[in-house]
């Protein structure tokens, strides 16, 4: 099982070194990257995402994480809801649509100036 104080950094190192044209990186080459930012290492937790991502496919594990994210409630979702609680349950579509249509407004990157891949 999973210790539930697992560092995404490792996995993100990983994906890294893979995006470097590494087919399947190795500890070696997630410990160079870390340490080239200046995070540290534990050996015992950079193992056990090793063992976990052994013989497998980097695509694989993304398209089946990406698979696992679509059941994860946004906050969209969750202020329509609010919305409707708020208004008592008898909130009209249209005011629930509304809401929604703010939600998707506010979550634009257009909105803020710039994109996180330009």
């Amino acid at each position: 099982s999973c210790p539930t104080d697992l560092n995404m950094r490792y996995v993100a190192a990983y994906l890294l070194a893979a995006l470097g044209g590494k087919t399947t990186p190795s500890a070696a080459d997630i410990k160079a990257i870390l340490s080239s930012v200046g995070v540290g290492v534990d050996d015992e937790k950079l193992a056990f995402v090793m063992a976990q991502l052994a013989g497998k496919d980097i695509n694989d594990v993304v398209a089946a994480g990406v698979g696992k994210l679509a059941s994860v409630p946004t906050g969209g979702a969750a202020s329509a809801g609010g919305a409707k609680a708020a208004a008592g349950g008898d909130a009209p579509a249209a005011a629930v649509e509304e809401v929604k249509e703010e939600s998707e407004e506010e979550e634009s990157d257009d909105d803020m100036g710039f994109s996180l891949f330009d």
